[in-house]
């Protein structure tokens, strides 16, 4: 696993697709960013910040993952993987933290914008901790949903595409669950919505079921990974 994990991550920074992603998660976010806070010269807008990142995060996260199974599928690489002494566990696994360390390091660098917010006021250190945390939540989850569906097909374009959509479904769930009568259906559609999971995390609360939640969803999709990649090593 190891040294997959070290071949995907080197990958990264071999081709474009580390260096857009990073430059572009940090041009858009800083954008939002000012347009949030500095501007408003307010640290009370900063909810809306982390908002606009769920968004930012459901369009560039696809770019870690689009290549993950499919460049190695469209290549025939993938025989090379599914054949060596490495379980398809590992395999998935590796290729999983490659693009999470990526999008963890790019987060930690974004967040020293939050030093800025000292020279218009005194922030809350706490909530924006607490938000930081729930978006690398969210951010992990999204991963899986997007290695999961770069397993599904070889063109990186599909792969990239279906992951934006799905992603931006979980976030459009609470708009649709708000708009629905019934309430036991809007109960669960509340229950899978990410954005009202996020919610706890804006209160300053480290919420043990949220939390339990975005585990739960990146393990299921890491899960359906390795039963897709599994099949395909016995077929």
């Amino acid at each position: 696993m190891t040294a997959i994990y070290v071949r995907e991550l080197k990958s990264y920074f071999l081709t474009p697709i580390g260096y857009i992603f990073c430059g572009v998660f940090l041009i858009v976010s800083g954008l939002a960013f000012a347009e949030c806070t500095l501007l408003e010269q307010s640290v009370s807008s900063v909810g809306q910040y982390f908002v606009w990142m769920m968004v930012i995060f459901a369009v560039l996260l696809p770019l870690l993952t689009m290549k993950l199974f499919s460049e190695d599928r469209k290549s025939r690489t993938d025989q090379i993987l599914l054949t060596s002494p490495v379980s398809v566990f590992g395999i998935v696994m590796g290729k999983y933290l490659a693009a999470l360390t990526v999008f963890a390091v790019t987060l930690a660098v974004n967040s020293f914008n939050f030093v800025l917010l000292h020279v218009y006021g005194n922030p809350n250190t706490v909530s924006i901790l607490m938000n930081v945390i729930g978006v690398f939540l969210l951010g992990a989850a999204f991963i899986a949903i997007g290695v999961f569906l770069s397993s599904l097909t070889e063109n990186q374009l599909i792969a990239a595409v279906s992951a934006i959509g799905v992603n931006a479904a979980m976030l459009l769930i609470s708009l649709v669950a708000g708009k629905v009568e019934t309430t036991g259906l809007r109960t669960v559609l509340k229950w899978f919505s990410v954005i009202d999971r996020f919610t706890p995390f804006t209160n300053q609360m480290l919420d043990v079921s949220a939390i339990i939640y975005y585990v739960s969803l990146a393990a299921i999709f890491l899960f359906l990974t390795d039963r897709v990649i599994e099949k395909r090593r016995w077929a």
